[in-house]
């Protein structure tokens, strides 16, 4: 196999983790763990950006490490 066959794979799989950071106001997550958590709207957007931002850069490194063994 090579790379170019899953061109359309990487560039969906990229998109997705890139989505993911900074994506706080407009997710239902974001207001079920400020309602939940008891938290006020400025400290859930603190903790919310972090935790999204760890997780999609996770996942792009993890992205680009499968990319780089096929």
């Amino acid at each position: 196999m090579q790379v170019a066959e899953h061109g359309h794979q990487h560039v969906q799989l990229g998109h997705a983790v890139g989505s993911i950071v900074l994506s706080h106001v407009n997710d239902s997550g974001f207001w079920l763990a400020n309602r939940y958590l008891g938290l006020s709207e400025k400290q859930t957007l603190q903790t919310w950006t972090v935790m999204e931002t760890i997780i999609g850069t996770t996942g792009g490194v993890v992205a680009m490490i499968i990319f780089s063994l096929l």
